[in-house]
């Protein structure tokens, strides 16, 4: 294998370079990146970046010196073994690695609405954050409520619409996300409501109500980026299918991080995982497996949210689970505990209770059974629930 082309700068592009010369590969490295700015993290553009504590999060790597050929600004647009089509011609590769990531979902209408995906949508979002601006958020997900907990910091008169009946309805459940409720104090909450359109001005709902805003912020999810990937000969469904060693089904193709549907052991099905952390760590098994090693991705997923003066920490695959436990009461400091049948643990959600989540990891990577009824004690740790 002479020549690797990644195709996505992001941190799982540049992990997927580092690993490749970490792992002893000396040929030709072309990496291609959509954006103009060198790779950068994406979680702290809804954090730090956000909230003004920090202009970029650029990731410390230095692409000289790893003797990568360096495209920004060049996006793929087609793929055929053995050669991608960019927007300045033809690259042709030995082995690929598809780290393109995923696209914001927008909604109808034709007034102005903005993501959050790129340090650019940071930076733009960040300037209309100001005292007395109203900002309606769409969506009381993870990301909407981040940009809910800087526009209120900012000083903005803030809307959030939900389709759900609760925050974090959609990704963990309305019994845990009512939970949040109280941290919206101060915060127009329009719960299972329904968004017809962004419009000049605001935002006009399906019954025909118009709220006014001045900035219109839409997070509602996001979809794999692969839509230059559909004349290829590559399984895609819900992003690109890959087997437990991130092996795609055309010959010397790996993909990473959020574009990625990986099968698990662990779980014993299909995950695409959006988070910091699989951009992290898969590349090591991607490159691997590329080289030709034996190698398996099987992590417990992990991740984090800062909303309302809160640490959220989740890991492992609450589907996964039959019964939702809590440590603590929803006013202080607590932890929702998603186990099995067998009494062992799948998911662990704790808020402002980090060694719940350290120890929860440790416990579902192990495949340990609990003491359930020691489990919902919160002044035992989770460690001692062990049986």
């Amino acid at each position: 294998m002479n020549h690797v082309v990644v195709v996505g700068a992001g941190l799982a592009g540049v992990r997927s370079v580092e690993a490749l010369r970490g792992r002893g590969f000396t040929g030709r490295i072309t990496l291609i990146g959509q954006e103009r700015h060198r790779p950068y993290d994406r979680p702290p553009l809804s954090k730090a970046v956000l909230k003004g504590e920090t202009d970029s999060s650029f990731v410390d790597t230095d692409l000289t010196a790893l003797e990568v050929g360096f495209w920004p600004g060049v996006s793929a647009k087609t793929l055929r073994a053995g050669v991608v089509e960019t927007t300045e011609g033809e690259l042709g590769y030995d082995g690929l690695v598809i780290a393109t990531g995923a696209d914001p979902i927008t909604l109808p209408g034709d007034g102005p609405q903005h993501v959050l995906r790129t340090l650019d949508d940071a930076h733009e979002l960040r300037a209309r954050l100001v005292p007395g601006a109203r900002v309606a958020v769409i969506g009381a997900g993870w990301i909407g409520a981040e940009v809910a907990t800087a526009a209120r910091r900012a000083g903005c008169a803030v809307t959030v619409i939900e389709a759900g009946p609760a925050p974090l309805s959609h990704a963990v459940g309305a019994e845990l996300g009512a939970r949040t409720l109280p941290w919206y104090d101060g915060i127009d909450l329009r719960l299972d409501t329904m968004v017809g359109s962004v419009e000049e001005g605001g935002v006009e709902l399906l019954d025909g109500e118009f709220i006014d805003a001045h900035v219109v912020v839409t997070g509602i999810g996001v979809r794999p980026a692969v839509e230059w990937l559909a004349g290829a000969d590559i399984d895609l469904h819900n992003g690109v299918v890959v087997d437990e060693h991130l092996r795609a089904s055309l010959p010397n193709v790996v993909a990473v991080g959020d574009c990625a549907n990986w099968w698990s052991r662990r779980f014993q099905t299909r995950l695409r995982v959006e988070h910091w952390d699989t951009a992290l760590s898969a590349p090591e098994v991607a490159v691997a497996t590329l080289l030709g090693d034996d190698a398996v991705y099987d992590p417990v997923p992990y991740f984090w949210s800062e909303q309302f003066g809160h640490m959220m920490q989740y890991t492992g695959h609450h589907p996964a689970g039959d019964r939702l436990l809590y440590r603590g009461k929803p006013e202080g400091k607590w932890s929702a505990c998603w186990v099995k049948d067998d009494d062992t643990l799948a998911a662990v959600l704790s808020v402002d209770r980090p060694r719940d989540y350290v120890q929860g990891r440790r416990i579902i990577d192990g495949g340990h059974r609990l003491d359930t009824e020691r489990l919902v004690d919160p002044d035992v740790p989770l460690r001692d629930c062990v049986v």
